[in-house]
């Protein structure tokens, strides 16, 4: 009998945590292989864990509601299979040393009881990899300055401070290294939330005719991605307009031929992405990400739609390799996306790997925007609602005004890497292939 670990699987490259909705298993259950253990969800998409192995469910480490970073074991199952034949997601712990899997350090040979802990700051596991791999004692570790959320030390502070300590020939080396990785506990969720619980704790009366509304998971989880992307990046956003009436008119025109022959609708939706398609090729560094003092240009063009859910909330789908795809398979990714994500059917993976997203104000009613980056890409175009609008119309026999189809475009990018000049130029780009449409194509 082989006891193995089921752990909380990666979800995607910004999600570091998931809540847990509902167990389907209780301790004692029998589990078959691939069958569904719990329901989680991150900010953007619920989903299901299944069992990695059939057996029966010895213990479960987690409550419902509890936040849990990715890759922490949440139950044990006893399996009939011997046990070095079993592939459990342990073997992708590599990939769940994120910075924001943030653990508390207990030192004292080892023990983690209460009166061996002499430090209640946070380290996340890839900071105390490093350090105990370079042999950076605790005493040394608490003394460095972080410049993360909240004071927290990061991967670029501890590697610079290990970077200056052997130019200057500086021995930290020192035998308190009980904080290595072994040795660490995760905090509980209601104990690791409580410091900023207490920093948001407001008045609990309410001056006036009010209605207090406590907010659903998945806004919480927005709310708070919303907020670290702020924290994360110089928001920059430009502005432009586009006479998008040569795009409108043929639209308008081949709509009931195109779903006539391909069962599926054409919007404009489409047509904006197979524009920024074309221009993010010849700008290449808008479709990249920042990993310290790294850039990561994407060589894939992995393109997301933020789309209205029925309860307000929005939610990123992807369109991956979208410069591989025609008008026709851009037509149908998108509505398929777009119904899956209304009527929650949207796989883990249909919201991972974006690189550059795209959000249509315009569906609102407004005129612009100027949206919040989706971490970790470093820009995000929004489009504004098409109106009518008397236009100067400059021609080689004079100029003249006529009633034109005009749009406004914003894009909000990472300041970090993404100058204005850049930014401009690629806003620019997107409106004049719009504006240079062809109103005469085929689809």
């Amino acid at each position: 009998m082989a006891l193995v670990d089921l752990v909380m699987p990666k979800l995607g490259e910004s999600i570091m945590e998931a809540t847990i909705l509902k167990w389907h298993k209780q301790p004692g259950d029998s589990v078959k292989q691939d069958e569904t253990v719990l329901e989680i969800a991150t900010d953007k998409v619920d989903s299901e864990v299944p069992s990695t192995t059939a057996g029966i469910i010895e213990e479960i480490l987690f409550n419902v509601n509890d936040v849990v970073p990715i890759g922490t074991v949440i139950a044990k199952i006893r399996s009939d299979v011997e046990q070095e034949n079993i592939i459990t997601p342990t073997a992708t712990a590599p990939q769940i040393m994120q910075e924001n899997s943030f653990q508390h350090v207990s030192s004292g040979n080892g023990h983690h009881n209460s009166e061996n802990k002499n430090t209640n700051k946070f380290y996340s596991p890839l900071v105390l990899n490093i350090a105990a791999n370079e042999g950076v004692s605790l005493s040394e570790l608490e003394k460095i300055p972080g410049t993360g959320n909240e004071g927290r030390v990061t991967k670029k502070d501890i590697l610079e401070y290990v970077a200056r300590a052997k130019e200057q020939g500086t021995s930290y080396k020192a035998q308190d290294t009980s904080y290595r990785a072994q040795e660490v506990t995760i905090i509980p969720n209601d104990q690791r939330t409580s410091n900023n619980e207490q920093r948001n704790t407001q008045l609990t009366t309410y001056s006036g005719n009010v209605e207090i509304i406590e907010m659903d998971r998945m806004r919480k989880l927005i709310a708070e991605h919303m907020v670290r992307s702020k924290h994360t990046s110089a928001h920059v956003t430009s502005f432009t307009e586009a006479d998008v009436t040569n795009l409108v008119l043929w639209r308008e025109r081949v709509k009931k031929d195109f779903e006539k022959r391909e069962n599926s609708k054409i919007t404009f939706t489409p047509l904006f992405i197979e524009a920024i398609v074309r221009c993010i090729k010849k700008y290449p560094l808008i479709n990249s990400s920042v990993d310290g003092d790294k850039i990561i240009i994407k060589k894939d063009i992995n393109i997301g739609m933020a789309t209205a859910l029925q309860n307000g909330n929005l939610i990123v789908p992807v369109i991956r390799n979208a410069d591989q795809l025609n008008l026709v398979g851009l037509a149908k990714q998108v509505n398929g996306l777009a119904d899956n994500a209304r009527n929650n059917r949207l796989r883990p993976e249909d919201t991972q790997g974006g690189t550059f997203t795209m959000t249509n104000v315009g569906t609102f009613g407004s005129l612009m925007g100027t949206p919040i980056i989706n971490q970790p890409q470093v820009a995000i175009l929004a489009v504004g609602a098409i109106k009518k609008r008397p236009v100067v119309i400059e021609t080689s026999q004079g100029d003249s005004i006529a009633i034109r189809h005009m749009m406004y475009l914003s894009l909000s990018y990472d300041h970090r890497i993404v100058d204005g000049s850049l930014g401009a130029t690629f806003l620019t780009a997107v409106a004049n292939e719009l504006e240079n449409f062809n109103p005469q194509r085929d689809f």
